[in-house]
């Protein structure tokens, strides 16, 4: 595909956070019991809390589509990768900005960046990849994406 754009980029990275965390954990099965279920009855049930549903496991499309954009990141630089991904996780851009030790601004110019960068590479473009002040002005000027939130 050679029609990426950052608004694209960005839609994959996030259902790749979202997939990584709907994973099983990786675990030593422990001990377990033969013994079936044990059947409540209502009074059983009363004033107990209702059980935390769990959204289901990822489906394998799902984990193909993760397992191609997790190595993007690898393209970038590592503070700004850690940026671009802790965005993909939903983390807001006051904590980005304390972790970061950054302006506001300056994260977001970061972020965006960092998804200029993956677009950059996914549209067929190899080799030594631009410098930071002529990524900047792709970022602001080609890609026109402008992030509300």
């Amino acid at each position: 595909m050679t029609g990426w754009t950052a608004a694209l980029v960005e839609e994959r990275l996030v259902e790749a956070a979202d997939v990584l965390k709907r994973l099983p954990e990786v675990k030593v099965r422990g001990y377990f019991n033969t013994w079936p279920q044990m059947v409540h009855e209502f009074a059983d049930l009363v004033g107990q809390e209702p059980r935390r549903l769990r959204r289901p496991p990822p489906t394998s499309a799902a984990i193909s589509r993760m397992e191609e954009a997790l190595p993007w990141l690898r393209w970038l630089e590592p503070e700004v990768a850690k940026l671009v991904w802790a965005r993909a996780e939903g983390t807001p851009w006051k904590p980005i900005c304390w972790r970061f030790a950054i302006s506001r601004a300056t994260a977001d110019r970061r972020w965006k960046y960092g998804l200029s960068l993956i677009v950059w590479r996914l549209n067929g473009r190899r080799g030594r990849s631009p410098q930071r002040v002529q990524a900047q002005r792709m970022s602001s000027n080609s890609l026109n994406y402008n992030r509300t939130q």
